[in-house]
This record gives C-alpha cells, sequence and structure tokens, in this order.
C-alpha cells in the first residue's frame, strides 16, 4: 500500500489488528506520525484475509474498497504536504484542515439525521434517510467517509443497485437522500468544493409508474357492488380522489377548522417542513366529498376536532403516524379486492393522486392549476403524476395519419 514521508513527518496505511469488532473485523487506518508520535485516522474495518489480499486483489469488492482507502490516504498527504510546505505543519493544524472529513462517517452523519428528523415528528422523512443508511450500510459493509463519496463511487453503487433489481425511481431517491446529507457536509465545510460528487454525477430519474385510473375505471370503482362494512373505505379512498388527490397523511389530520367558504384548505405535511414559502393546498368541497363528512365526519364539530375521528385518541405523533399507516394499510386491502373484482392491478391510495391529476389533464385543465391544487411547487413534479395516454387514444391518433392505399 501507499506511504508518505516528508520530513518528521510520514504517513502509512496499517491495520489495528490488537482487538476484532464485534463483526469479527479490523479497523484499518492512515497512521500519522511525527516527532515518534501517531495519530490515528480510521478508514474501514476489514478481515484479515481481505487486508492481506488487497494488494493485488482482483476482486471488484476489494477493489472498490481499496480505492476508497486510498482516496483517504491521498486526501490526507495533500494536506500534509501543503501544511509542510507552508512551514505551518502541527497535528493540531492537520485536524482543523481536515475538518474531521476523514474522520466523519456518512452512516454516522445519516443516523444523526434520522434522529433528529425523528425527535422533531418528522416521521416520514426519518424513515427516507434510514431507507438510505441501511441501503448503504448494505453495499459498503464497514464504513464511509465523505471524501469517499466520489462521482466513480455513486456510479458503482448504482450499478450494484440496479443489480440487485431496484428501479430508476428507487435509485434516485437513495441518492437524493445522499446528496442531501453531503450537501450539508459541503455546507459545513467538510467536504469541499472542488470534491462535490454532484457535480459530475447527475441522480438519475426514473419515468414512475403510471397508475392512473380511466374515467370507465373510475365509475367502475364507484359503482362495484361491495359488502356494506366495506363501504367506508371505498368511501375514503372516492374523498381523497375528490379532494385534490389529497395524501391519506393529510387527509386524516384535516380540521373542521379548515373548513371555509365551502372549502377546504390545508398545508400538505410531506413539504411544510422543506418549502421555503408556505402555501396553502385548497380544495372545494364537492356534494360527493360533502356526502362522506355527513356519512363518516367526527360527531364533535368544534373547530379544532379533526374531520374523519381517526386520530382523536393518538397522543404522540409516533401514535398517529402508527393509526396514518395502519388506515392506509386497510383502504388498500379493500381497494385491492375491488381492483381484483374490475381487473385494475395495484389499486391504491397512490392511484386516487395520479388518477385526479391524469383525468382533469384529459379533461383539459390548466397544467399550473393541477399543480398548484396538487399542492407542487413547480410544473416537473406535477407531470410526474400525469399518465400516459391509453390504447384507445393511440387508436384515435392513430386513424388522424394521412392514408396511403399502397406501400
Amino acid at each position: 500500500m501507499e506511504s508518505f514521508k516528508r520530513g518528521k513527518v510520514t504517513a502509512t496505511i496499517v491495520m489495528d489488528e490488537r482487538r476484532a469488532k464485534e463483526n469479527s473485523l479490523y479497523p484499518v487506518k492512515i497512521r500519522v506520525t511525527y516527532d515518534r508520535k501517531a495519530t490515528y485516522y480510521p478508514c474501514m474495518d476489514l478481515s484479515k484475509e481481505e487486508w492481506l489480499s488487497l494488494e493485488g486483489t482482483r476482486k471488484k469488492e476489494l477493489i472498490s474498497k481499496r480505492e476508497s482507502i486510498l482516496i483517504d490516504f491521498k486526501r490526507i498527504t495533500s494536506v500534509l504536504t501543503e501544511l509542510i510546505d507552508s512551514g505551518m505543519f502541527s497535528i493540531d493544524g492537520l485536524n482543523k484542515r481536515l475538518s474531521r472529513g476523514t474522520k466523519d462517517s456518512v452512516i454516522d452523519a445519516l443516523a444523526a439525521k434520522v434522529e433528529e428528523l425523528t425527535q422533531s415528528n418528522h416521521l416520514g422523512s426519518a424513515q427516507w434517510y434510514n431507507c438510505a443508511m441501511q441501503s448503504i450500510k448494505k453495499y459498503i459493509n464497514g464504513d464511509l467517509t465523505f471524501a469517499s463519496v466520489t462521482p466513480d463511487w455513486l456510479k458503482k453503487y448504482e450499478a450494484h443497485l440496479l443489480k440487485e433489481g431496484k428501479a430508476y425511481t428507487t435509485i434516485g431517491i437513495n441518492m437524493r437522500a445522499l446528496r442531501a446529507i453531503v450537501n450539508q457536509a459541503k455546507a459545513a465545510g467538510i467536504v469541499s468544493p472542488a470534491a462535490y460528487p454532484f457535480i459530475k454525477y447527475k441522480i438519475p430519474e426514473g419515468s414512475g409508474r403510471k397508475i392512473a385510473l380511466s374515467i370507465d375505471q373510475l365509475n367502475a370503482v364507484f359503482d362495484c357492488p361491495i359488502l356494506p362494512e366495506n363501504e367506508k373505505w371505498r368511501d375514503l379512498w372516492i374523498f381523497s380522489f375528490y379532494c385534490n388527490g389529497i395524501n391519506i397523511s393529510d387527509m386524516l389530520r384535516l380540521k373542521y377548522k379548515d373548513i371555509e367558504d365551502g372549502e377546504l384548505t390545508w398545508y400538505r405535511g410531506k413539504t411544510i417542513s422543506t418549502d421555503r414559502h408556505k402555501k396553502k393546498v385548497q380544495a372545494t368541497i364537492t356534494p360527493e366529498m360533502q356526502a362522506i363528512i355527513d356519512r363518516y365526519g367526527n360527531p364533535d364539530k368544534k373547530q379544532d376536532s379533526f374531520i374523519f375521528p381517526f386520530l382523536n385518541n393518538a397522543k404522540t405523533a409516533v401514535e398517529q403516524r402508527k393509526i396514518i399507516l395502519n388506515t392506509i394499510h386497510t383502504i388498500n386491502k379493500k381497494m385491492k379486492v375491488i381492483g381484483e373484482v374490475l381487473g385494475i392491478d395495484n389499486l391504491t391510495t397512490y392511484v386516487a393522486r395520479h388518477s385526479y391529476a391524469t383525468i382533469l389533464k384529459r379533461m383539459g385543465a390548466n397544467l399550473a392549476s393541477i399543480s398548484e391544487s396538487m399542492g407542487h411547487s413547480n410544473l416537473k413534479t406535477t407531470e410526474a403524476y400525469f399518465d400516459s395516454f391509453g390504447k384507445e387514444e393511440r387508436i384515435k391518433n392513430s386513424a388522424l395519419l394521412p392514408k396511403r392505399n399502397k406501400i
């Protein structure tokens, strides 16, 4: 492996074999020695077999780990060279210049973010970061420094996820969580602008599943005969559709004070903490929505009472989230039965939101108006909800093409 020597300063890559960790791996460190005193900067954990074969390995996984270690080593030796040449070298100076970048772990940063979001009751976002963290941990099988997150590393991680069968939409979700953490590190001076990896690496964007219903399918869902005890769950799905495709989490948090002059007004829970300009969503209460409120609404109509009484007894955000997830699960379970009867796959709460956007688009509604009604911050987000045109429309369009008797 690499080594460095300038005057009284040396740097080498070593394995600390004094004590194995719980996973039976040993820490690989960069040892900087000055005036016979050693300071260690951890890189990652390896088995003894991996360490011994690291130099000449042809295994892709080990090559990736070796490259990660060398990236850390080169970053430290680059700072060492600058400090020595300027005549201002000291271990304290080295630590300050490194800005903790080689010691701080991306995994630790992700875990801290999960904890922060959990404590502030942003449980959906906490779950997003946690999923990304678990995916990265599975890939690296050890630790990951910010300096190791290079465009090349990101491409390899993407290839790994594709090999696992992940869709580009899922890959994009993980990468955006990682980018947010790297952005925080960049703002803190841990990642330099020159080393910022997301300039050269572009996060892939999946086209997404097109899951909207046609008007005929929607009417079939409304009219499908079901057991009386299941009507409540379909009606909640219908309410979501008519209420601008509102997600169930926001729907269950609606209160009577949100009703004013025949309209419902709310902030989207998904973006309230991230949108710079807080913008309310407004939906006209249709006769269909009013009938569902009359049928299942909270009999306690005080201004601060929930319209739908699911969250009445929830004391904490964790309890609220559990009830919301259970409600979504129940609606999806009941709607799946309807979908099986009608031959519609994956009839879920997401379908209601996608159908709202797509049907309005097909009816000629203005794109900006649809976007505003869904609480989106830009038109690109709204366009992702639009379903592709159906077979009937493709046949109709092909009939408009000029005809030739002979080809």
